[in-house]
């Protein structure tokens, strides 16, 4: 998740001196899509594996298959703030998405 936010703070206007230009090297194999549309889906992707590990820690957890609670309690939480970040960057792209619907030109 950290590369998505590195990721989201090397876009024109953010600042931050020690991120990486995510969005200046395309994906290799991507078609001809935009670096913020794939910028989006690699992290929905992140997002979504986070929760397949939170799942797998949480179902071994109940199998008793050597995982420990505190390795359970670390890929959900990690998952939980994934999603939140997730959700937080789309209610401001919503919200941004309305104010400029809203200018009268």
């Amino acid at each position: 998740m950290l590369a998505v936010v590195n990721s989201i703070m090397s876009l024109p206007g953010a600042s931050s001196a020690t991120t990486t230009n995510a969005l200046a090297a395309p994906a290799t194999g991507s078609t001809a899509s935009s670096p913020f549309a794939d910028l989006i889906g690699d992290a929905v992707g992140q997002v979504n594996q986070l929760e397949k590990q939170a799942h797998a820690a949480v179902t071994g957890l109940m199998t008793g298959s050597g995982v420990d609670v505190h390795q359970a309690m670390i890929a959900t939480q990690k998952a939980n703030m994934a999603f939140e970040l997730t959700l937080a960057v789309h209610n401001k792209a919503v919200q941004a998405y309305q104010s400029v619907m809203g200018m009268q030109f």
